[in-house]
This record gives structure tokens, sequence and C-alpha cells, in this order.
């Protein structure tokens, strides 16, 4: 489904009974919102409502010229749950929709029922310019993600994966490749200018930070540092995951998700 907010058009998926408690899901940079697919049923199971959001040049969203702000792609998730007509949500967001998830709740925390953020970090990473820059030169001179899409997946999965699951692997391979090169590029440059730490002391929403233990893109410290600057924040780590936990031991990070919601339903 679409909405239409200024001019551009932003897709979402929402599942479930109208009287259920919201679980709302962002996802990872070059992802949509198929990267939880492992986790829809067990949460429609339980009675909740899912709603999943692309973010701006994802999956169905469409792009916008130019860098974005944590705080615009924060501001497209309250867009959206205004025009779904949707007050408060648990959260779950991964990488970027961790980040987002961060904005959100120091912008919009009273819509808040609890946060859980994924493989993320509270500020740009030291020497993330340089980590950076030809990832987004690649993508400029092909206008293309797809460049980028072998050594994605080779960041977010073990190898043993692959082996394990190769459909899925072939799935979300295809989603990086499909990615806009202006959504990309403008997630990125979010990526690359922002800092949380000052004001996570203040957000008071009940925090959960999970992490696989093998993902060298957001290394332990800067999740770590998220549950220890919110009041009351919790930290997991999964063992043998990178990215992607979610994808790769869904049946563990499922648990962890499942005991977390719940407590707060």
């Amino acid at each position: 489904m679409l909405i239409n907010l200024d001019g551009r058009r932003i897709y979402y998926d929402l599942n479930g009974p109208s009287d259920g408690q919201v679980i709302c899901f962002t996802h990872s940079l070059a992802s949509d919102g198929g990267m939880w697919a492992e986790q829809l049923p067990l949460l429609l199971n339980a009675g909740y409502r899912v709603v999943r959001l692309d973010m701006r040049g994802h999956g169905g969203s469409d792009p916008v010229a130019g860098d974005y702000t944590m705080e615009q792609l924060a501001d497209d998730v309250a867009a959206s749950l205004d025009f779904l007509s949707i007050d408060k949500v648990q959260y779950i967001g991964l990488s970027i929709g961790g980040m987002i998830g961060q904005a959100f709740a120091i912008k919009y925390g009273s819509r808040l029922i609890s946060a859980m953020f994924c493989d993320t970090m509270p500020c740009t990473p030291e020497g993330a310019a340089g980590a950076w820059g030809p990832r987004m030169e690649a993508v400029k001179n092909a206008n293309s993600v797809a460049p980028l899409a072998d050594g994605t997946m080779d960041r977010w999965f073990t190898p043993a994966f692959k082996e394990r699951n190769p459909d899925r692997w072939k799935e979300i391979h295809a989603t990086i490749a499909g990615t806009t090169a202006a959504g990309y590029l403008g997630c990125a440059g979010a990526i690359l200018n922002y800092d949380f730490i000052p004001q996570l002391p203040s957000v008071s929403t009940p925090t959960l930070v999970v992490y696989g233990s093998d993902d060298e893109g957001t290394p332990p410290a800067g999740n770590k540092k998220i549950a220890e600057l919110i009041p009351g924040g919790r930290y997991e780590e999964i063992a043998d995951a990178r990215h992607f936990p979610n994808v790769e031991h869904p049946d563990v990070f499922n648990k962890i998700m499942m005991d977390w919601v719940n407590s707060h339903r």
C-alpha cells in the first residue's frame, strides 16, 4: 500500500487485527520491509498488528534527491503513522532503522511503548567517511546499488547462511541490487552526519539493544553504548550472526523479540 506524502509515495505493509497493539518495523540500508519476513508470522499469531515501512528510495517508496537526515527519516515514520491513525507503537529497527528509531525516540518519545534497536550505532563512527566513500562512488558511477550487492551480503551474513538458506540469500541479494541509487546515497548521507549521544540519556522509552556477535559493520561498543546511555536500557547478543541476526538465526531472535514485546503489551 502507498501513502502520498508531499508529492512522493511511502510504501507500507499493514497486517493483523485492527484492535491489536502495533509493532512498527524499519529496515536497514539497501533493504526493505521484507527483511522482517521471519518475524511477521509469530507476531500475527500472537494477535499483534504489524506495520512495515520502506524508507525513501527503498522497496516501494519513492526516493528524494540529496542527502537525508535521521530527523527527516523519523518524520517520515511519524507521518506514516499519522496517515494510518496509529498513535503508539512498539518499535523495532535494524541498522539505519535503529538509528531512525533513536531519532524517533528523541523527538516522538511519547508515541513509543517500547523500542528494540538492532545492530546499529549511536553516532557516525570514526573513519566512516573513508569506509563509505568508495561504496558511494561506486553507486554514483553505476547509478545503481548492484555493484555493492556481493560485498554487502558478505558483511550481512556468515558463509554458512548461504549454504543453509540459498533461496533467502538470493532474495535479499536482489533487494540490495534493486535499491535506488538516490535512496542509498541519501540514507548514506544521513549515516555520515548524526550524533545522538548527548540526547540518549533523556530518552524514557523502555529500550532493548540486540546485536549479532560477528557484525563488524556496527561493532559491539556502539550497540552497548546505546543501552548504557538510555536509562534502564538492556543489551543482548546473538552468537554466530553478522548484521542480520533476525534472518540468520530467526528462532533465537524471535524468542528475544517476543519476550520483549510481550513484556510491554
